[in-house]
């Protein structure tokens, strides 16, 4: 997984984090996890990728620790940072906790998939141990890709890719991230309370690219930006029906420690 993510590295932000899409869905995540923010002090995030998120939350005060598993991804992070109260670390999701034993964080904040790359015993053990390192009432918030997003379907089905369109109701699907085929697994919101009922509260889910598409229809919609912006109008009237998550392109589920 790390090889496969180091080869990302160089092109994720051009070919995610500054698209018209990727803009659009970060702001959706963004105006969710503002309400989170409140009696916040430090704030772990997995998966950061080259660091948009952990800058954005590092600019509102908080501490942040920003970890991720590829080492050429926390490279590119690190040349952006030059904020004091940011560190940018090398982490593997599955020893997280042990690795920050020593440490309590009020959040827990992974964006946009990471989680998708964990088979259901790794996420389980995730849930699992993520509280330990997790303050009293401290939160985990996930934004994770669901089984049963419309978009995909839709678009596979009209180009005749029938196995494609219904891929995410397999167990695993292998994702090609440049050219490396990386497993992948989907969670629905309901799989997520079941796999944290043990040490988390659910409290919140939201859907993410409901109507904004994903992020691999950025050239269609490139130079079709009255119609993007018409489907993020639609997207700003449904943001708050829960019942929508797991149909979108992602959803965001906010958990808090029991």
């Amino acid at each position: 997984m790390k090889a496969s993510f180091d080869k990302a590295a160089t092109t994720y932000d051009q070919s995610f984090t500054n698209t018209l899409i990727g803009k659009l869905q970060r702001n959706l995540v963004y105006e969710v996890v503002s309400k989170h923010l409140y009696q916040i002090k430090n704030i772990l995030e997995i998966n950061c990728g080259t660091g948009e998120d952990a800058i954005w939350l590092a600019k509102k005060g908080f501490e942040v620790t920003a970890t991720d598993i590829s080492t050429e991804m926390i490279f590119i992070a690190n040349s952006k940072k030059n904020l004091q109260n940011l560190n940018f670390v090398y982490a593997d999701i599955n020893t997280i906790s042990e690795q920050f034993s020593d440490k309590k964080f009020d959040l827990v904040f992974s964006n946009f998939g990471g989680l998708n790359c964990l088979n259901i015993d790794e996420l389980s053990d995730f849930l699992n141990s993520v509280s330990t390192i997790l303050s009293e009432k401290g939160k985990l918030i996930l934004v994770i890709m669901p089984k049963n997003t419309l978009w995909e379907k839709v678009y596979f089905i009209l180009k005749g890719k029938f196995k494609t369109a219904f891929r995410r109701a397999k167990k695993v699907v292998f994702a090609n991230v440049d050219g490396i085929s990386v497993p992948t697994y989907y969670y629905n919101p309901k799989d997520i309370v079941n796999l944290s009922k043990t040490n988390f509260n659910y409290l919140d889910v939201k859907p993410v690219g409901f109507f904004i598409p994903p992020s691999f229809l950025e050239p269609f919609f490139k130079n079709k930006k009255g119609f993007l912006g018409l489907l993020e109008t639609l997207e700003s009237r449904i943001k708050n029906w829960s019942f929508l998550s797991k149909y979108a392109d992602h959803y965001l589920i906010v958990l808090q420690k029991k």
